[in-house]
């Protein structure tokens, strides 16, 4: 009877039940398995990349138990959204901070000198935009001494500001007056720089003349022996199957013999003017 007893007394071992609404049945994860920049390991806020929604969440109790380090709940839209959904994939699952604070914090250095030293230092400028030349600059070239005075001419007689007798003058009159006065200084020494231009050109032209003359002189000997000999070796074509020792020359009538006495002359002059 005691025996019995004894036996009802005794507590039978429950199946263990989550009891608590705010438990995350989900596999824990473990920092290690993470990529370096989708965790946080300063104490000063200890925070991950929540794998369901992808958004930063803080890790709560990350130096207590291991079975109470677990993630903050949280929502999956921005902060201030209306009617927010909470992530129930991310929020109260369990972390396993396996990862060195030391250690991650000299990735994170080695991380960043890395990425500097891809970065280029070299400073692209924006190109200077060149100022556009004034009418007269570019008129100035191509005008003489006499075109010069013609357009300043015109110029005063259709202008009001400019005068006569020169005293007032507007801008483009001052212009005018400018570069007739500069065509007058330098037109003695623009056109001897032009006569000695042209010198220079027609001496040139010369030189690649003669050198031209000198190259064909030394090849003339060459190319009029190759053109006497294909001469020759046309007239003796021509004239084999003309000759009585061959069997069956053939027979010609008084057209193709004309013909053909023709082009043996032909051949004949261009003989004697390439033995010349």
């Amino acid at each position: 009877m005691s025996a019995a007893i004894a036996t009802e007394r005794t507590a039978k071992e429950r199946v263990r039940r989550t009891r608590s609404r705010r438990r995350n049945e989900l596999a824990p994860l473990r920092i290690s398995q993470l990529a370096t920049h989708e965790y946080d390991l300063d104490p000063a806020c200890i925070s991950l990349v929540c794998p369901s929604c992808r958004t930063w969440v803080p890790i709560n109790r990350p130096n207590g138990q291991p079975g109470r380090t677990q993630l903050v709940p949280h929502h999956t839209e921005k902060a201030g959204t209306a009617n927010p959904v909470t992530c129930t994939g991310g929020s109260h699952r369990r972390v396993i901070i396996d990862v060195e604070v030391e250690k991650w914090r000299q990735r994170v250095v080695e991380g960043v000198a890395e990425t500097d030293g891809r970065r280029s230092n070299w400073v692209t400028r924006k190109p200077k935009v060149a100022v556009a030349p004034a009418v007269m600059q570019i008129l100035s070239p191509l005008l003489d001494v006499n075109a010069a005075l013609k357009m300043y001419e015109a110029h005063t007689k259709g202008c009001a500001t400019c005068a006569p007798s020169g005293r007032d003058r507007c801008v483009d009159g001052g212009r005018l007056a400018h570069l007739v006065a500069h065509k007058r200084r330098t037109e003695s020494a623009h056109r001897a720089a032009l006569t000695i231009k042209e010198e220079q050109a027609e001496q040139r032209e010369q030189g690649a003349w003669l050198l031209r003359d000198l190259q064909w002189a030394s090849t003339a000997g060459a190319v009029r022996r190759a053109d006497l000999q294909r001469v020759h070796d046309e007239l003796e074509a021509m004239l084999k199957p003309l000759s009585p020792k061959t069997a069956k020359s053939p027979r010609l009538n008084d057209w193709e013999r004309a013909d053909v006495m023709s082009a043996i002359t032909m051949l004949a002059t261009k003989v004697e003017q390439l033995s010349r």
